[in-house]
């Protein structure tokens, strides 16, 4: 999670109403610890004052090529050689042309061309702009110059229409940035990952299910893809984003978990099964609605397939990681579970701790493998799936 922390990012501003959004972008990098110089053009300073810039980032915001203020008026060279990266956002599609055409009218285009660290752009257009031929062939030749653009998103756009051409939100762009600057430690490493509840249908209203939310699963798809790995998540029915460079499959029975599980295995080097898969299901479905006529009503359930075991006896099976979320007697039945699902690594937590498992936004964890174990303290589950990961890792790396 600090990937960013004491990291000189030079932020570009340029023309458009997704200038706004800027603001927010240099208060999230602030919040990361990163050091955030901004460059305005004069084209964002019709959006947005450099008042605003300074106050968040605590520096001062530059905007002039040519500032007789500034000690021999080489802003361009000092600021090319302090940042770490150059981050563009928004883009519009006039910087993009300039950048691709090599000009070197205001400072930042200067700024771009004299600096050896890595240039990121977010563009920002209105959606006919952004499908211009013009502006394609500019962002192919960028791209080809090795400039990265994340981006645009596709919505409601300020002129009223609907496309492609939405600056991504702050909150993405940094998640992106902290992938770009992460340690790829899973390079090359093809996890399958599955996260949420499982729901069990009675009748077509009512189901039975669990109080997963899907955070943990979720949290622990986005590290992976961050530590460079190739990620597959097989989700239940939750209420949270999709994690950016995540293949996402929706699944909303233990039944339909199971095919996509059993598809997805082949191929895929670790598996780490963080789903709360419903253990019964009922043992028929009623048609219709079940109507309330009697005073109670009996349920037959029927235990569902062991996912779980069911892969860990496959030959040449991926390293297999479990979750056990128990209420008592944790160590003992995770390492019971351990042993019984033949599983590599259990991640175990008390679900009667406070702040600790279900519909929370912290956890903890206390891992157990053949030759030892590990306490993961409370923290927010971001981090947790950070820890996890690294002890993962080793553990991967030490059967491999």
């Amino acid at each position: 999670m600090h990937e960013l922390q004491g990291k000189n990012i030079l932020l570009g501003v340029t023309g458009g109403i997704a200038a706004y959004k800027a603001a927010e972008l240099v208060r999230l990098l602030g919040k990361q610890q990163a050091n955030t110089q901004v460059v305005m053009t004069s084209g964002a300073q019709e959006f947005v004052t450099p008042l605003t810039f300074q106050a968040l980032s605590g520096n001062p915001v530059y905007t002039k090529l040519f500032d007789p203020e500034v000690t021999a008026g080489m802003d361009h060279i000092s600021l090319a050689r302090w940042a770490d990266l150059v981050l563009i956002a928004p883009a519009s599609a006039n910087q993009i042309a300039k950048l691709a055409h090599g000009h070197a009218e205001d400072l930042l285009q200067t700024i771009c061309l004299a600096t050896q660290a890595p240039i990121v752009l977010a563009p920002a257009m209105n959606q006919q702009m952004w499908q211009a031929a013009a502006v394609r062939d500019n962002c192919k030749l960028l791209i080809q110059r090795g400039i990265e653009l994340i981006g645009p998103a596709e919505g409601s756009q300020a002129c009223g229409e609907l496309g492609p051409g939405r600056m991504l939100e702050p909150s993405q762009i940094v998640e992106l940035l902290e992938t770009r600057l992460a340690d790829k430690f899973f390079a090359g490493t093809r996890i399958l990952i599955n996260a949420g509840p499982t729901q069990e249908a009675i009748d077509p209203v009512r189901y039975i299910s669990n109080r997963s939310s899907g955070k943990m699963g979720y949290a622990i798809a986005k590290a992976a893809a961050k530590a460079g790995a190739e990620v597959t998540l097989i989700s239940g029915p939750v209420s949270l984003p999709a994690p950016q460079q995540v293949e996402i499959l929706q699944v909303q029975s233990a039944e339909q978990m199971y095919a996509r599980m059993c598809e997805r295995v082949e191929g895929a080097d670790i598996i780490i099964a963080a789903a709360a898969v419903a253990d019964y299901r009922p043992k028929s479905v009623a048609p219709h609605k079940i109507k309330k006529e009697a005073s109670a009503l009996n349920l037959e359930l029927e235990p569902t397939q062991d996912i779980l075991t069911a892969i860990s006896h496959l030959p040449n099976r991926p390293f297999m990681v479990g979750f056990a979320a128990e209420s008592d007697e944790v160590a003992a039945n995770a390492k019971a579970k351990l042993e019984r699902k033949c599983l590599d690594l259990i991640a175990a937590n008390d679900i009667l701790a406070p702040n600790v498992g279900f519909e929370v936004d912290t956890n903890a964890l206390h891992l157990y493998w053949h030759q030892g174990e590990t306490l993961l303290p409370l923290a927010p589950k971001d981090e947790i799936a950070e820890q996890l990961l690294k002890i993962v890792n080793q553990q991967y790396r030490d059967r491999h």
